[in-house]
């Protein structure tokens, strides 16, 4: 049923524990999880201005996707990473949809109810958009 998963994922906690639940249902239909990381404009500068190298940069957003990748590993899933710039939301949607996927796997964020309100969360966008089923992990 899902053979062809994407586990969003940012470093954060909530990320950890999807790619959990994204583990589970590879295991189950020995499925292939890309984990896509995307990189948005706020972070990208941070990134820069704290490491200057891009070198530093591209280490440092593996080490984000670590722990997700330990996961992975340590459960036998095949997996591929995809970093990109943009926009969280439209980024992931769009790559989802051109690429077909079967299920998509995404931690909540977990805002306030003002924050939410007036921007939304990724995971709302991303579960109103996407062209596939959609896994909110809290």
């Amino acid at each position: 049923m899902f053979h062809k998963i994407l586990l969003a994922a940012d470093g954060s906690q909530n990320a950890v524990r999807a790619a959990e639940k994204a583990a589970y249902m590879a295991k189950l239909e020995n499925a292939m999880i890309t984990v896509f990381y995307v990189v948005d404009s706020s972070t990208s500068k941070s990134d820069v201005l704290l490491e200057g190298d891009r070198g530093a940069v591209d280490e440092r957003r593996k080490q984000r996707l670590a722990p997700v990748e330990e996961i992975l590993n340590e459960k036998g899933i095949r997996a591929e990473i995809k970093i990109l710039k943009g926009d969280p939301g439209p980024s992931i949607v769009k790559y989802v949809n051109e690429n077909q996927f079967d299920l998509v796997v995404i931690g909540s964020r977990g805002l306030n109810s003002l924050q939410e309100m007036v921007l939304g969360s990724v995971s709302h966008k991303v579960a109103k958009r996407v062209q596939c089923p959609v896994m909110i992990v809290k």
